[in-house]
């Protein structure tokens, strides 16, 4: 058999046929920047959905705000470990920049028995508490983009930037379009589309290229 080995070869060659298909299917399609063009293309790698040439949307200057808080020590806040876990610590260690998944600390299960909350919800409580800019990468918990939302609202949260991506069919577009009508700095993917693989594609796109 022969096929291609070399990882870095195979993804080179995966963003080559990408780029083939949206000449193919959209061929007046065009990016609005470097860095929108790497996150979208990551997108699609990541998932192999051509959709999100579409539902991709970028509010409030978030590339700029999320690089800002990646360059100045910022803490990355996820909503699963899965996304924390597809998201490149080398990179991240090599800025100084902390991460932190606190859905299964035992402080947060606390808070939401307590609370009468998700997980989720009490993890974005923690996540307030601490000092240093804050992104926000949420791939599963629609209950955590709207925690921020109301919490953003209330004053007692100012998140840097979110990547709001969940996946779903509770909640899930609707946060979305929540999160949409702030002014809170945001990288949204409309509709039931998304996932924790998407969320932490987005932010490697991002430290890859910037």
């Amino acid at each position: 058999m022969n096929y291609i080995k070399n990882p870095a070869k195979i993804e080179e060659k995966s963003f080559e046929i990408i780029q083939q298909i949206i000449d193919d299917i959209r061929p007046d399609y065009t990016f609005q920047n470097k860095l929108e063009e790497a996150i979208i293309k990551r997108a699609i790698h990541t998932t192999a959905d051509f959709d999100y040439l579409d539902s991709l949307v970028f509010q409030q200057d978030a590339i700029s705000k999320i690089i800002h808080c990646l360059q100045n020590k910022g803490t990355i806040f996820t909503d699963t470990n899965m996304a924390l876990s597809g998201i490149n610590k080398r990179l991240l260690d090599e800025l100084g920049c902390k991460y932190h998944c606190y859905v299964s600390d035992s402080e947060t299960i606390e808070i939401a028995k307590q609370h009468g909350i998700t997980r989720s919800m009490a993890g974005i409580k923690l996540a307030s508490l601490k000092d240093g800019p804050k992104l926000f990468v949420l791939g599963n918990a629609p209950t955590a983009v709207y925690k921020i939302i109301e919490m953003a609202e209330s004053g007692q949260l100012q998140p840097d930037a979110v990547i709001a991506v969940p996946v779903g069919f509770v909640g899930a577009a609707e946060c979305k379009e929540e999160i949409l009508a702030t002014d809170i700095p945001a990288i949204v993917a409309r509709g039931r589309k998304g996932g924790s693989n998407l969320a932490a594609a987005i932010v490697n796109a991002i430290l890859i290229t910037m």
